[in-house]
């Protein structure tokens, strides 16, 4: 069996879809393993199905090409809408909006368009549509990003020698919130139940700098986030790092960050190095994915009401967190990044062009 270019590439794309039928898939890789020069016997033994099936589509496949692995025609009741009134609804639900509403929902598009919602249904999901669903984004318009991201990534991936890299980042107005009437209790049956008012008192901010290397996390909680704040925490660093390492600090654009006071501090100390983020890009400084684990184990559902008691149980989480640290797994290299962000660019190039 020999494989065209074109054969080989669309197969391969195939095998790579996220949302493919599974037995698709299956087929894909049995004729990309059997285009190989692997016996059949090999290949199903491989993917696990009977040799028998590996027969069946490498016959159809030689027979057919790429039309030979689509499901065959079978018995039932004739289709009651065609393709163009299929196309019909995908390009109404693309391209418009109902008169009432932002977006289409199964039941407005079936009033619409005299279909069953059952039938938007199926047709929404074969095509992946979800007009229910939204997403945001933000696009660095620093004029170093590609610079910033190759520093800070590498950084990541190949740390220098007897050096010390730190996400530093602060997490400011961490609210004391106490619920107005008392929080239920979890029973068999029924979740957690809490009042969605609350009181406030009073808030904190939080400091932290994560070790990279090996999870280890230094935090401090101060009633502000100025500049003093944050260069009384660079000596709290500074009195708890090794004095022969070199310190390679990552950090974003805050303008605390900036001062000329923390900027002679940094200067006097040349075993300091820093790394500043691009602009709208914080996903790249490791310590925001500790925030999130503050915030989802501790903060979100936590019941406080004091700013004490709010630090005391921020201090503990880290006390508790640096018993046994795990550093993040950083697995994308600047390139892929760089890449992603490419094809996203390019997408929403496209996007706009088309509705133009």
């Amino acid at each position: 069996m020999v494989l065209e270019a074109e054969e080989r590439e669309y197969l391969e794309r195939q095998v790579r879809r996220r949302r493919i039928a599974r037995s698709m898939s299956e087929r894909c890789r049995i004729i990309l393993r059997c285009a190989d020069g692997i016996r059949s016997k090999v290949v199903a033994a491989e993917l696990g199905v009977h040799e028998h099936t590996v027969g069946k589509w490498r016959r159809r496949f030689l027979k057919d090409r790429i039309e030979g692995l689509l499901d065959e025609a079978r018995p039932g009741r004739p289709r009651t809408i065609d393709d163009d009134q299929v196309a019909a609804v995908i390009e109404r639900t693309l391209r418009s909006t109902p008169a009432d509403a932002t977006h289409w929902s199964i039941r407005t598009m079936a009033g619409e368009t005299g279909f069953s919602h059952t039938t938007i249904r199926r047709i929404w999901t074969a095509f992946g549509l979800q007009p229910h669903r939204s997403e945001t984004f933000k696009l660095s318009s620093d004029p170093l990003f590609v610079d910033k991201v190759r520093d800070i990534v590498g950084l990541y991936l190949s740390p220098p020698n007897r050096a010390l890299v730190l996400s530093v980042d602060e997490k400011s107005q961490i609210q004391a919130l106490d619920r107005e009437q008392p929080v239920l209790p979890m029973m068999p049956g029924v979740p957690e139940r809490r009042t969605h008012s609350y009181v406030r008192h009073g808030t904190t901010s939080l400091f932290a700098a994560l070790d990279i290397a090996s999870g280890f996390v230094i935090g401090k909680c101060y009633k502000r986030h100025r500049a003093t704040e944050f260069l009384d925490f660079l000596k709290q660093i500074d009195a708890r790092v090794p004095p022969d390492l070199d310190i390679h600090i990552v950090m974003d654009n805050y303008a605390t960050h900036k001062t000329a006071l923390v900027r002679a501090w940094l200067a006097r100390r040349p075993h300091y190095h820093v790394h500043f983020t691009p602009t709208s890009a914080s996903w790249i400084n490791q310590v925001e994915r500790w925030f999130a684990e503050l915030t989802r184990k501790q903060l979100r559902r936590g019941v406080h009401t004091s700013t004490s008691q709010l630090e005391q149980d921020i201090r503990s989480f880290i006390d508790r967190h640096n018993e046994n640290p795990r550093p993040y797994r950083w697995t994308k290299s600047a390139d892929e990044i760089l890449a992603s962000v490419k094809r996203f660019c390019q997408a929403s190039e496209r996007t706009l062009c088309g509705e133009l």
